[in-house]
């Protein structure tokens, strides 16, 4: 007789698990005892054994999927049998609750009412931590989170796109393998299905971690959208229709932002996509025109490029990545050029068409009016603050060109609302949200904090790897500083030597009087991780002379650090100084 497997409940506290991997197929014989799948939660990750014997007849969900616990994965039976009423019977229950999710009337319940209660709008990367934050220190927390726990971050930005990144950097390194003695007979196939499930299940698992966390820390989750309805009450609209009133002491806004789309003849064709619309591609695409070059153009080009696709940036400025110091990306540039992307600076987009193949993009420049024929147009040229819906200015909340205007104690206009994160307008990375909700959260909890800004790091993740901290060149001679500068080339860097990445450059800029770091700028292999180094440098007011005697291990990319600090005054070891 067949039967139903379901998410087994592992723990007390289990609700639900990520279903990671299949360990047996539909038509696969199956024994009591031997491995189903594997399932993971926020605390654990099990293999299941089947407590049946027969044939997986059917496989109910896919790899990465979220299951509530006791609820159908898979049907085992005879070869023969008939599974119709069984397969049924697991749809019915799905199927007739998003019915009456559709049908349920609106309702308000009475508001949540409690001393000292905080509210945060917005699970991201600066919600969640605010939430924690807070709650580590006493306060009683709702959040509120209308889609995802973890926000963009998490869900469609700075994770799926490094799963994507370490996936074609990978294949890169494996056509280069011959370089280092790996010979690889056959071809070498992309997966873009498997690369694609790879993404799904990072972002579940960390997810799950997110949530995991805010149960831990006693922290309420609300689903739904939440709106202003006064200095102290939020109305929340939740999936079902029910609408919740929340009372609250304190608020922190951490809505975050939503890509920005420019006014461009043709920019909603189909083909035409976001960066959320490029890391959910059925297929990699064989042509693709990225309209900016910033730090999210020039990662998707890093990905697709290295799968194969060809890739045009097309950048209305001089330079790409205009955050980072001039020098460090041109020797980018040069490289992504190298590597294949074609790279139009100085050029502005004009229009979108449908063309016979594809997509056709019209720009001017330099060289007048051009075009392309591609198959994808992604449009990357930034993100705005995302606060529609919120009716700030219906409390009194001021903002300025669509971002919510704040203080360095994170503190808005309005008594007992902050705001952090991307909704703010400020600088729009997840690690300063995160600081951010710190500093929020502890002010609210009677603290004195301030947002420093000078020590956040810029990081961009091609190959090699671009990170900033500090001052540009550009931005010394701007303010008039008498400036030093060192620079140490990482082909004279044995570690970065035997990794074959040597094209790279760690660029000190230092005052002449007292030789204080003022900015570092990095690029070769793991320029993101230690940048850190460089911003602990920033935050201490350290001077070249504490960098050259700390003791750097040798052999590590990190070495080259201390060698430009010794190159700044002509004395680095390593190196013929000038």
């Amino acid at each position: 007789m067949a039967k139903i497997v379901v998410m087994p409940k592992l723990g007390l506290t289990m609700t639900e698990g990520t279903l990671v991997t299949w360990k047996k197929a539909e038509g696969d014989q199956v024994k009591v005892g031997e491995i189903l799948f594997e399932v993971s939660t926020d605390k654990l990750t099990n293999e299941v054994e089947s407590s049946d014997e027969g044939i997986v007849r059917k496989l109910l969900v896919n790899e990465g999927d979220v299951v509530e616990c006791l609820n159908p994965v898979a049907i085992i039976g005879s070869a023969d049998e008939d599974i119709s009423s069984l397969l049924n019977g697991s749809s019915e229950g799905s199927g007739s609750a998003e019915q009456s999710d559709t049908k349920a009337p609106k309702k308000e319940v009475e508001a949540v009412k409690g001393g000292d209660n905080l509210v945060v709008i917005g699970g991201g990367p600066g919600g969640y931590v605010a939430a924690i934050r807070a709650a580590q220190l006493g306060a009683k927390v709702t959040l509120i989170e209308k889609e995802s726990l973890g926000g963009t971050c998490l869900n469609v930005g700075c994770i799926p796109t490094k799963v994507l990144l370490h996936s074609s950097q990978l294949l890169t390194e494996m056509k280069e393998g011959d370089k280092l003695g790996i010979d690889i007979e056959g071809s070498i196939v992309v997966n873009w299905k498997h690369i694609q499930k790879r993404k799904k299940i990072v972002i579940k698992k960390l997810v799950s971690g997110v949530s995991g966390l805010l149960t831990c820390n006693k922290v309420k989750v609300i689903k739904g959208t939440a709106k202003f309805e006064s200095k102290d009450t939020i109305l929340v609209t939740k999936e079902d229709g029910v609408a919740e009133k929340v009372n609250f002491d304190n608020a922190i806004i951490a809505t975050g932002s939503m890509p920005f789309i420019p006014e461009i003849e043709g920019n909603k064709l189909s083909g035409v996509i976001d960066s959320t619309g490029a890391l959910s591609l059925e297929s990699n695409p064989e042509s693709i025109a990225i309209i900016g070059g910033g730090v999210i153009g020039v990662e998707f080009a890093s990905i697709f490029n290295s799968l194969g696709c060809k890739v045009s940036i097309i950048e209305m400025l001089p330079h790409i990545l205009p955050p980072m110091d001039r020098e460090i990306s041109e020797i980018a540039k040069a490289k992504l050029i190298r590597d294949g992307i074609n790279i139009n600076n100085n050029c502005k987009v004009t229009r979108i068409e449908q063309g016979e193949d594809g997509l056709k993009v019209s720009f001017i420049g330099d060289k007048g009016e051009e075009s392309i024929d591609v198959e994808k147009v992604l449009i990357a040229v930034g993100r705005r603050s995302n606060i529609e819906g919120l009716d700030v200015e219906k409390i009194g909340v001021k903002t300025e060109g669509g971002s919510i205007i704040v203080n360095d104690k994170m503190e808005t206009n309005v008594e007992g609302i902050y705001a952090i994160g991307d909704c703010t307008g400020k600088i729009m990375l997840a690690h300063v949200a995160s600081d951010q909700g710190v500093v929020a959260a502890e002010n609210i909890m009677g603290q004195n904090k301030k947002m420093d800004y000078k020590t956040v790091p810029a990081c961009v993740y091609t190959k090699p790897e671009l990170a900033s901290v500090g001052l540009t060149e550009e931005q010394a001679k701007e303010k008039g500083i008498d400036y030093k500068v060192g620079k140490f080339q990482l082909a004279a860097n044995g570690k970065s030597l035997i990794m074959n990445e040597t094209g790279g450059v760690i660029k000190i800029i230092t005052d002449k009087k007292y030789e204080e770091i003022l900015g570092v700028h990095i690029l070769g292999p793991r320029a993101t991780d230690l940048i850190t180094e460089a911003a602990l440098a920033l935050r201490l007011e350290a001077t070249l002379e504490e960098i050259i005697t700390t003791v750097h291990a040798h052999p590590t990319v990190g070495e080259a650090m201390k060698e430009a600090a010794l190159a700044v005054n002509n004395q680095a070891i390593h190196m013929m100084n000038k």
